[in-house]
């Protein structure tokens, strides 16, 4: 199982460690012949308007919304979820508000039972994290923090406001693998 981990910017390489944890051999993606033959892709954190000229520079927005909108299992957290969002890659029917809890300083850790996410509380790391502001219909919110929504599914993509990747908590990035074992299992042989 390959799993592509989109880094332009941010914290990809924690990513691609739990990856390989999980079994799945992680794949940096920097350009679109890196999305080639993926079964999963990460879109990790970072600074979303950094991320957004990484992507116009390598010319992948149209290939990842391509793969996304292709059914491929998605993990995005935190820039990952506001890259996904309507004024972005328009793969997400949501609008993210962008350092929604604060700047830095206002940074936090906060326990969520994340709907779908078996094992207890799952701790979220905040860093400049954003909420979702508005969604559509189809969008299913799993976990929020004071009302505002967190962590949000829409079909095969599952975006968080924060990082998993900080806590060692492999929950979520499991799920992306048994995403793509699932969709391996449905298959016609």
């Amino acid at each position: 199982m390959v799993v592509g981990v989109l880094a332009l910017q941010g914290d990809f390489e924690a990513h691609a460690g739990m990856l390989t944890r999980l079994g799945a051999e992680p794949r940096i993606v920097r350009t679109p012949a890196d999305l080639e033959g993926l079964d999963a892709l990460v879109l990790p954190g970072g600074e979303s308007t950094t991320m957004t000229l990484g992507i116009e520079r390598e010319q992948l927005a149209e290939p990842l919304r391509d793969l996304i909108a292709g059914g491929t299992p998605t993990l995005a957290t935190c820039a990952g979820l506001i890259m996904l969002d309507r004024e972005h890659l328009g793969v997400l029917d949501l609008t993210a508000r962008r350092n929604a809890f604060g700047r830095q300083i206002k940074s936090f850790e906060a326990d969520l039972d994340l709907d779908g996410v078996t094992g207890g509380p799952f701790r979220g790391v905040f860093i400049r994290a954003p909420w979702v502001e508005e969604r559509g219909a189809d969008v299913e919110v799993l976990a929020e923090v004071d009302g505002h929504p967190v962590a949000v599914r829409q079909g095969d993509v599952t975006a968080v406001a924060f990082h998993p990747e900080l806590t060692g908590d492999a929950r979520l990035h499991r799920w992306l693998v048994e995403a793509v074992e699932d969709k391996r299992a449905k298959e016609p042989a």
